[in-house]
């Protein structure tokens, strides 16, 4: 827990002091006087118990427990100073923009949600939202197109230069239409005998399909449909006799609705986490903040009911 007697002051001028290499030039920038500077550092370090800074005539050297110090110091002005931002600009009728990549599975089934609690707690923001497969999303992210990805953790190659905060988790479901041969003697190793509308190599499911296959002893689809369209077999499937391998998400409200129907196989090895990757050491925007949170709201409510 953060002590109390910490004040935002404390960690204001520990900022500059180290800004400026000297409290003298801090106590300028603050507009405050030097021994006002110092006192405040003082009682800063008294709290913590801790030297943050030596000071001698050539200025201030931070200590080993001030360099840890001030990263954290840092990084919670910086956040702060977002925070401010983006309440300002709303209450001045401005439009902040967050650009967020969606897999299919959270597009589906939570990106609605959000949006709708955007729309009410914060009416000024604009939500850009880009669906698509894992690889071509995290090739978005990176190059700064998209401010953050909510989707299922992708393999570890994927994942170079990325951060992933976990929300989640959700398994692969097998699902066909209504009155499909395989739901009056469901067996696994029989799904290569329909058309199996399948994740392609760049989706984030792929390699947790293919192992969870192979560990079925079930190898090579003769006849298979590789796809990320889930308008394509939200379509296709109750059509056809396709069996479509895909994320839950994706199609948890057909399966309420009963216009696609869940093979009872047991596909909880493919459960895996569903979470927030941004670009690592890159502090979110306030717009990107307010939609983490708003997601983070909506799976609270999720969870409640």
């Amino acid at each position: 827990m953060i002590d109390a007697r910490i004040k935002f002051r404390h960690i204001q001028c520990f900022v500059e002091i180290v800004r400026q290499g000297s409290l003298k030039r801090a106590s300028e920038r603050l507009n405050l006087t030097q021994p006002a500077v110092s006192r405040t550092l003082k009682e800063l370090e008294e709290t913590l118990g801790a030297t943050l800074l030596e000071r001698d005539r050539g200025g201030v050297t931070l200590t080993p427990r001030g360099e840890v110090f001030r990263h954290f110091a840092q990084t919670s002005l910086a956040a702060l100073q977002q925070g401010l931002d983006g309440v300002d600009q709303m209450t001045r009728g401005g439009r902040s923009v967050a650009a967020v990549g969606a897999l299919p599975s959270v597009a589906a089934s939570l990106m609605p949600q959000v949006a709708a609690h955007l729309a009410s707690a914060a009416p000024n923001m604009q939500l850009h939202i880009v669906e698509g497969a894992h690889g071509d999303l995290v090739a978005r992210l990176r190059s700064g197109a998209l401010d953050m990805v909510i989707g299922r953790l992708g393999a570890v190659d994927t994942m170079q230069g990325l951060s992933f905060t976990q929300l989640y988790t959700e398994v692969v479901d097998m699902v066909v239409r209504p009155g499909h041969p395989l739901l009056r003697a469901p067996r696994l190793e029989a799904i290569g005998d329909w058309p199996v509308i399948y994740p392609p190599r760049d989706s984030a499911i792929y390699a947790l399909v293919e192992t969870f296959l192979l560990a079925n002893g079930i190898g090579d689809l003769p006849n298979r449909l590789e796809t990320v369209s889930g308008a394509f077999a939200h379509v296709y499937t109750p059509a056809s006799d396709a069996i479509w391998i895909i994320s839950h998400g994706v199609v948890a409200p057909a399966l309420e609705a009963g216009r696609l129907v869940r093979l009872p196989f047991d596909t909880s090895p493919t459960r895996g986490p569903i979470g927030v990757m941004t670009r690592a050491g890159q502090q979110p925007s306030a717009a990107a903040d307010t939609v983490l949170l708003a997601t983070r709201r909506v799976l609270e409510i999720r969870e409640a009911l």
